[in-house]
């Protein structure tokens, strides 16, 4: 049997990107914006959902998000930071230190 597709979306009034398998949160991206930066401070999914790849595809969809809003990214959490450094193709959505 096919698992159903994985979605993601913001959720801004809670400031946080889930993702979903139909009506169930298998993770979260939470982060505070201010202007067009996005700090991710914290990323958390659900170990036991049966699914792989559940922290990088939510992080890549958000990353892909800020980016079509013409944004950049502060990786205050670790899981985030780490994602961008084995993707460097994302790298240009840093905030410089000095935004």
């Amino acid at each position: 049997m096919e698992q159903p597709e994985l979605t993601v979306r913001d959720v801004p009034d809670e400031n946080k990107y889930e993702i979903r398998e139909g009506e169930r949160v298998l993770g979260i991206a939470v982060y505070r914006r201010r202007g067009d930066v996005t700090d991710f401070l914290h990323t958390e999914v659900d170990q036991d959902s049966g699914r792989s790849k559940v922290g990088s595809t939510l992080v890549q969809a958000a990353l892909d998000d800020v980016r079509a809003r013409g944004g950049s990214v502060v990786a205050s959490c670790p899981f985030v930071r780490g994602w961008i450094d084995r993707h460097q193709q994302y790298a240009d959505l840093l905030a410089r230190a000095d935004s």
